[in-house]
C-alpha cells in the first residue's frame, strides 16, 4: 500500500510539471513546448514484437498542438535479447504556424521506416543504440531522413532482477536528410525516471532540439509499458 501511494504521488507529480512549467517560462518569453509520450511494446513471441507510440507534441502546455503522432511496428528479436529489426510506419500531423501570424497550417506526414537497435551493459550502465532509416512522404513530396540515437540508462535501485526504482536517462539523436542540406536536426535530452515494476516505467525530463539556425526546448513526460 504505502508502494502504491507513493507511486500515485510520482505521476501527481509529474503530470503537475508538465501541465505548469511550460507555462511559466512561456510568460518568460521563452520558447519551450511540452511533449506527451506513450510507448509501449507487446510481445506476441520469444522472438517478434509489436511496437506502438502516440507523442502528443505542443508549443507550449496542452492545448496548442505543434504534432501529433502515431507509430507502429513489427520487430524481430535475436543474439539473445539484445538485437533488434523492425519495420514500421508512421503518420504525423503537424500543425506549423504561419510566419509573423497567429494562423496555422496543417501538414499530413506518412512515414515508413527500418531500424535497427542494439543493447550494451557497461557494468550497471546500459547502453542503446538505434539506427532508422526513414522514407517520408509528406504532402506531395517525397524524402528520405537517417537517424542515430545513442541512449543510456543508469539504475538507482538496488537489485538489477527487481526492477524497482529511480534511474537516470541521457541520449543523443541525430537526424541526416539524404538531399541538401544534409544536417535536419540533433536532440540532446537527459531525465529521470521510475520502475513500476519489470513492465512500466516513467520519465520526465528536458530536451534541446536545435536545427541549422533556430533551436527549441521542451520538457518530456514519457510512459512505458511492456505487456
Amino acid at each position: 500500500m504505502k508502494r502504491k501511494k507513493k507511486v500515485i504521488k510520482i505521476v501527481i507529480v509529474v503530470l503537475t510539471l508538465g501541465l505548469t512549467l511550460p507555462n511559466i517560462v512561456k510568460a518568460q518569453d521563452s520558447d519551450f513546448g511540452n511533449w506527451l509520450i506513450y510507448i509501449g511494446n507487446k510481445k506476441i513471441d520469444q522472438k517478434w514484437n509489436i511496437h506502438n507510440e502516440v507523442q502528443y507534441r505542443n508549443y507550449n502546455a496542452i492545448g496548442d498542438l505543434e504534432q501529433l503522432l502515431l507509430r507502429t511496428g513489427l520487430g524481430y528479436t535475436f543474439n539473445e535479447g539484445k538485437n533488434n529489426v523492425l519495420l514500421g510506419y508512421g503518420y504525423i500531423l503537424s500543425e506549423n504556424y504561419v510566419l509573423d501570424s497567429k494562423e496555422k497550417v496543417s501538414v499530413n506526414e506518412h512515414r515508413i521506416f527500418q531500424q535497427f537497435t542494439s543493447k550494451q551493459d557497461i557494468g550497471r550502465v546500459k547502453l542503446n543504440h538505434r539506427y532508422r532509416f526513414e522514407q517520408r512522404f509528406v504532402e506531395s513530396d517525397f524524402k528520405m531522413r537517417f537517424r542515430y540515437f545513442l541512449g543510456l540508462n543508469i539504475p538507482l535501485y538496488g537489485k538489477e532482477k527487481d526492477k524497482k526504482g529511480y534511474y537516470l536517462s541521457a541520449y543523443n539523436e541525430i537526424f541526416l536528410n539524404t538531399k541538401s542540406s544534409v544536417f535536419d536536426r540533433n536532440r540532446v535530452y537527459g531525465g529521470l525516471g521510475y520502475h513500476i515494476n519489470k513492465n512500466i516505467r516513467l520519465e520526465v525530463g528536458y530536451m534541446n532540439q536545435f536545427f541549422e539556425t533556430s533551436g527549441r526546448d521542451q520538457l518530456n513526460i514519457i510512459t512505458f509499458i511492456n505487456f
